[in-house]
């Protein structure tokens, strides 16, 4: 054991630097990429969701929604029925051969992980509308909001909260399939692991550092996010907020104790 752990310390006295800025390029494409595909998801999920009125909705604009939503179908079901390594293989390598597009590396690190991720968060954002209930959508409509201003002021609100432990999940799920992203020549953590192993051929010790430092960004980043949802919940008391004097004070006031002088002229009174 003693040598297992000398021999991890060398390897991480030479390259040591180098695990650290792979870790950084791991977290960036992470990061950059699940926002960008939280944006494409919430896009996508209000669009399928888009009611269609037969009676209000002209014919042309029937075709177009129908048309969209089966792209928008079509679209999910790819980028959620094959795995990134060959999405990433496909868009990188596949533009430059179909379209005659050269793409940056990191443009289409960016670009892969940001559409993958919407794909898987556009049937969240969709089960979040769902879930609200009916009701709202109603009460919002019956005051005189259109459906843009319900989804913005009413439904994503709520739906929101209901779908941020699986936003904080793609995060983390991205923090790891980034690796994949070493076939387009990303030099991430993994890409990184590979570089030391084929330097130093101690791939058992390179394989426990780059566990270790995965394990650690996605422990931190499961901790951050269920401190951004108890945030999100709020205090467990409340205490009443309200402007209106006679309805914060109702039932809080105290008449005084009557005085034996007080008593003496309740009963003159009465006779």
């Amino acid at each position: 054991m003693s040598d297992f752990l000398a021999s991890c310390g060398e390897v991480l006295q030479k390259y040591g630097m180098s695990y650290l800025r792979g870790a950084g390029t791991t977290l960036l494409i992470a990061l950059v990429g699940t926002f960008f595909g939280c944006l494409i998801g919430f896009g996508v999920g209000v669009l399928q969701t888009t009611p269609i009125d037969k009676k209000r909705d002209a014919a042309p604009k029937r075709f177009l929604l129908h048309l969209l939503r089966g792209v928008l179908r079509c679209y999910v079901e790819v980028f959620r029925g094959t795995p990134m390594i060959v999405q990433a293989v496909f868009i990188y390598y596949g533009a430059m051969q179909l379209l005659n597009l050269k793409m940056g590396m990191w443009t289409a690190a960016f670009f892969i992980v940001s559409i993958n991720t919407g794909a898987y968060m556009a049937e969240t954002v969709r089960g979040g509308i769902i879930s609200v209930d009916p009701g709202q959508t109603e009460g919002a409509k019956s005051i005189g909001m259109t459906h843009l201003q319900t989804m913005l002021y009413v439904v994503l609100p709520q739906a929101l909260r209901s779908i941020i432990p699986q936003i904080g999940n793609n995060f983390i799920i991205n923090i790891k399939d980034t690796s994949v992203l070493s076939v387009i020549a990303i030099t991430d953590l993994f890409f990184v692991h590979k570089s030391v192993v084929g330097a130093l051929y101690r791939y058992f010790e390179s394989a426990c550092i780059v566990m270790v430092i995965y394990l650690t960004m996605t422990m931190a980043a499961s901790w951050l996010l269920r401190r951004w949802e108890k945030h999100l919940d709020g205090p467990e008391n409340y205490d009443l907020a309200t402007t209106d004097t006679l309805a914060y004070t109702s039932g809080t006031y105290n008449f005084p104790a009557k005085t034996a002088n007080s008593q003496n002229l309740d009963m003159k009174e009465g006779l």
